[in-house]
């Protein structure tokens, strides 16, 4: 189902900026990306910020060249951000103005990251440029699999907490626990992105 823990309903001036997270694996950069699409939002994800040739990672490698880059795009007035990053809160948080929260059964979350690794291993294309997927970077304790396995029950009460402190400063939380609360998610940000494009 959809949960929404706040009951404030942001003016068409307040513009639309939605974060986007959920364990490795939940969908959030498809989410996000066919959320853009249908609104013309601006798209930002938090891994391509992140990901160099090599599996560089800014964010631990280079985190304040990093941050600055999420900052910058958080500063807009309007936008569709996917990503976990811990680092980025302080950055994203106080800009949202909706937060989808991809709760989804380990089952499901765990066919679609399997799926998705082994279609990426097996195509040989770049997942980020000059990064390519691999049979045997599977076996790194922080590839996707094993990390949405890892961290799937774990994560829910950090998300929780956190959704929690957002709503209460007035913030929209869409928590999404099946594909209908998705579709029902998508829908209303959707229609919120429309009204605010007519004001």
């Amino acid at each position: 189902m959809t949960t929404a823990l706040a009951a404030k309903q942001p003016t068409p001036q307040d513009g639309l900026r939605v974060l986007v997270i959920g364990t490795s694996g939940s969908g959030k950069s498809t989410f996000a990306s066919r959320l853009a699409q249908a609104t013309k939002l601006e798209y930002f994800d938090l891994d391509v910020m992140n990901w160099r040739p090599g599996w560089y990672g800014r964010s631990t490698e280079e985190p304040s060249l990093f941050l600055a880059d999420v900052e910058e795009a958080v500063a807009r007035p309007n936008w569709v951000l996917a990503g976990n990053y811990a680092i980025t809160r302080p950055i994203t948080l106080p800009r949202l103005t909706h937060l989808v929260w991809l709760d989804l059964p380990l089952g499901r979350v765990m066919r679609q990251v399997i799926m998705r690794s082994i279609q990426r291993a097996s195509s040989g294309k770049d997942v980020f440029p000059g990064c390519r997927e691999t049979w045997g970077r599977m076996l790194d304790p922080e590839h996707p699999i094993r990390w949405a396995l890892s961290t799937h029950k774990g994560r829910r009460p950090r998300h929780q907490a956190m959704a929690e402190q957002i709503a209460a400063s007035g913030g929209t939380i869409l928590r999404c626990t099946d594909q209908a609360s998705v579709t029902a998610a998508h829908h209303l940000l959707v229609g919120e992105a429309r009204v605010r494009s007519a004001a």
